[in-house]
This record gives C-alpha cells, sequence and structure tokens, in this order.
C-alpha cells in the first residue's frame, strides 16, 4: 500500500488535533473517568485497538448484537438496541463497513480523553481517519465512547 501525501505532514495533524480536541471537550464534558497520558502504557494501547478491531470485524460481518457490546454504556443508552446502533452506523459511518484497508495512527490522551485514530482507505481510495473516543470501564476494560470521522490530507494510490 503507497500513500501519497497531498501536503505536508503539519497540516494533517494539525488538523486531527483540531477535530481531536473538539472531540475531547465534548465527551471530556461528560465523562467522569479521564486518563492521565503518563499512566496509558503501551499494553492499554493495545487493548483499545483490539476493542475498535474487533467492533469494526462484527460491524463488516453485520453481526449487531456483538458491535453493540464494544460500545461504552452511555451510547448504547442512547441507541437501545443492537438493531438501532448497527442502522446508525450504515448511515452515518458506512466508511468503517466499506473500507478496503485500515491502519492504526498513533493514538492521544488529550486533556485527560484517550483518542485513537484509525486512518479508513474506500474502495474509490478516498482517506478518511475515523478518531475514537475510547472509556475505560470499571473493571479495566475499554469501550468506545464515540466516533468522528474526518477527512485525511493523505491520498492513496
Amino acid at each position: 500500500m503507497i500513500l501519497q501525501r497531498r501536503f505536508s505532514r503539519a497540516p494533517l495533524l494539525t488538523s486531527l488535533f483540531v477535530v481531536a480536541l473538539a472531540l475531547a471537550g465534548a465527551v471530556g464534558a461528560q465523562s467522569a473517568q479521564r486518563q492521565d497520558a503518563s499512566k496509558l502504557a503501551a499494553a492499554e494501547w493495545k487493548a483499545i485497538k483490539k476493542v475498535i478491531g474487533d467492533q469494526r470485524a462484527a460491524l463488516v460481518a453485520g453481526d449487531a448484537a456483538k458491535a453493540f457490546t464494544y460500545a461504552a454504556p452511555g451510547i448504547r443508552a442512547q441507541f437501545g438496541t443492537p438493531e438501532n446502533f448497527l442502522a446508525m452506523v450504515r448511515a452515518a459511518y458506512d466508511a468503517l463497513i466499506t473500507a478496503r484497508y485500515t491502519e492504526f495512527l498513533e493514538g492521544a490522551v488529550i486533556e485527560g480523553v484517550v483518542i485513537q485514530p484509525l486512518r479508513l482507505i474506500a474502495p474509490d481510495n478516498r482517506v478518511q481517519v475515523a478518531l475514537y473516543t475510547m472509556e475505560k470501564q470499571k473493571g479495566g476494560g475499554w469501550k468506545i465512547a464515540g466516533c468522528v470521522l474526518a477527512p485525511s490530507t493523505v491520498q492513496a494510490a
């Protein structure tokens, strides 16, 4: 997979930071469980990526019930049923399902909110970045508390 850069990396990182900061502000105001960047070990990032990857696999397979289990309690309460959740994903986040290639980018903790980006390359080579907001649960596991799709300045070849 060869990726061509339309612009320098700085605008991409700046754009992602601005979107992530906005997302962090919106979600951070609601989240009681904030993370300290210095306490987020490599094993935590690995666990976060596994949750996202497993949910995406369930979405691609059309397994609404399984995909719904990776959502944070607030998301589950908002949509009520796995079927409602899957319908929302298909309507607003179809890029997560149809991407022909995905790649995790470096995650960040912004104002205590954990953000994990996932690069998505569509069948038509359009590139987007899914910015996942993650929430650590009382039992220590991670759940997906939100996702925002952002355009990318990287173009697939």
